[in-house]
């Protein structure tokens, strides 16, 4: 039986489900519902003090990066089904935004 490169795309892709279903819709009830409401307190310098530290910028790199890939690998087989094709032209196309926008955050993480 031939080996397969399938796996190691499989594997960001499954994560980035998991991200994207379980870690995000926390981080948006808590940042985006929660402090403003005023149930939560997060001060500046806590958050800083996360996207500053070397783990927490590898968290939040996973929380970008991981449904970015996830969404690309969505975005090329909703391709596929609608007839656009299945070839390098999709591909590069969506891994390859999927690929800027990785690097764009984690640019934007080595710089704070």
């Amino acid at each position: 039986m031939a080996r397969s490169n399938k796996p190691i795309l499989w594997l960001p892709f499954a994560a980035g489900g998991l991200v994207a279903a379980l870690i995000t819709p926390i981080l948006i009830l808590i940042t985006g519902i929660l402090v403003p409401a005023g149930v939560f307190h997060l001060s500046y310098e806590k958050v800083f003090a996360v996207a500053h530290d070397p783990v927490g910028k590898l968290i939040l790199l996973g929380v970008v990066a991981l449904p970015t890939w996830h969404a690309a690998h969505r975005l090329r087989m909703t391709a596929h089904d609608l007839g656009l094709g299945s070839g390098t032209l999709v591909k590069t196309a969506c891994y390859g935004l999927a690929i800027v926008l990785m690097l764009t955050a984690a640019i934007a993480l080595l710089s704070v």
